[in-house]
C-alpha cells in the first residue's frame, strides 16, 4: 500500500464527468470528412473506403479514470477492417490500453483484441469472441484504469483484468503518463482477418461504424482532482469516483470466469511457443 500512496497523490487533477457530447469532448483528427458528428453531438460515425479510414480523439488527456462508449460495428462483410477504442500516451516509451475489433466475412464472428502497453512494452494480447452480434445494435465497451488495475468491460461485464504487480513481478504498469481516448476505423487486411487470408472487399465500401454515449469519468491531467474549487465537480458525489479503487466483487469474478472460460480464443499467457523460456512473470499469478 505504501508504494501506491505516491500514485494516489498523482491524482491532483480535475475529476471530470458529464453527459455525452462529441462536440464538447472529442475532435475528428483524420479522414478528410469521413468522420461525422451526428444527433446534435450524441453520436459520431466513422467510415472507411479504399482511399482512407477516419478517426477521432478526446480533447483532454487523463491520468486514470473510467471510459465508456457505445459502439455499433461495421455490419455484413467487415473482413479486413479494424475498429478501435483505446487510450494512449505519446512519445517513446508510451503507455496504451487497447480495444480493437477485427472484422470478418459475413456470418463469421468479430474478434475482440485487447492489449496493454506500459513504458513502450506490449505483447500482452488476449482475444475474445462476443456472445452477441456487435454490428446489429449498440453495446457498451469500457476501460477502467486506476493505480491498482485495468479492467476491460463489455456491457458492464468484465472480460479481462490486468493488475498492477510491478512491485512483485517487475511487469510495467501504466501509472504516470496521461492518455487520450482514440477511436478509429481503418484497413488492416494484411493481418486483421484470419491472419490476413481474407482481404477487404472494396465493393462493399464505404464501411461505417457508429459511436455514441461517449462518457468519461476521470482525472484531466494538469488540474486539481476533487479540489472542491469547482462546485460542479464537488457536487458529483462519491458514486462517480468509484473507479479510483474499483476492483471485482464476487459477482464480477464469476462473470470474468464465465467469459474467460467460454469466449477467450487467445491468451498470451498460454502461448508456450511464443515464450519457450517460460511464460511472463505476471501470468503465474491469478487472473481473477
Amino acid at each position: 500500500m505504501a508504494k501506491l500512496l505516491p500514485l494516489l497523490l498523482i491524482l491532483i487533477c480535475i475529476s471530470y464527468s458529464a453527459s455525452a457530447d462529441f462536440y464538447r469532448d472529442a475532435e475528428i483528427t483524420w479522414g478528410d470528412g469521413r468522420g461525422k458528428i451526428l444527433e446534435g453531438g450524441r453520436a459520431l460515425s466513422l467510415s472507411l473506403d479504399n482511399y482512407s479510414g477516419s478517426g477521432f480523439q478526446s480533447k483532454n488527456e487523463y491520468l486514470f479514470g473510467r471510459f465508456d462508449i457505445q459502439l455499433k460495428l461495421v455490419p455484413g462483410n467487415s473482413a479486413g477492417t479494424v475498429t478501435t477504442f483505446f487510450l494512449s500516451s505519446q512519445g517513446a516509451g508510451h503507455d496504451e490500453i487497447d480495444f480493437e475489433f477485427l472484422g470478418n466475412a459475413t456470418g463469421e464472428p468479430y474478434t475482440v483484441h485487447t492489449n496493454v502497453y506500459a513504458k513502450g512494452k506490449g505483447d500482452k494480447e488476449q482475444q475474445f469472441r462476443l456472445w452477441f452480434d456487435p454490428s446489429s445494435s449498440y453495446h457498451t465497451y469500457s476501460i477502467l484504469w486506476n493505480p491498482q488495475r485495468i479492467i476491460f468491460l463489455v456491457d458492464n461485464i468484465p472480460i479481462r483484468v490486468f493488475n498492477n504487480e510491478e512491485a512483485i513481478t517487475g511487469t510495467p504498469f501504466p501509472t504516470s503518463q496521461a492518455m487520450r481516448v482514440y477511436c478509429s476505423l481503418w484497413n488492416a487486411d494484411d493481418w486483421a482477418t484470419q491472419g490476413g487470408r481474407v482481404k477487404t472487399d472494396w465493393t462493399k465500401a464505404p464501411f461505417v461504424a457508429t459511436y455514441r454515449n461517449f462518457n468519461i469519468n476521470g482525472c484531466v491531467a494538469g488540474s486539481q482532482c476533487g479540489s472542491g474549487s469547482d462546485s460542479n465537480m464537488k457536487a458529483e458525489g462519491a458514486n462517480n469516483n468509484n473507479w479510483r479503487t474499483q476492483g471485482l466483487d464476487a459477482n464480477g469474478r464469476n462473470r470474468l470466469r464465465w467469459v474467460q472460460q467460454k469466449y477467450i480464443i487467445y491468451n498470451y499467457c498460454s502461448d508456450s511457443k511464443r515464450f519457450p523460456k517460460g511464460i511472463p512473470a505476471e501470468c503465474k499469478r491469478s487472473r481473477f
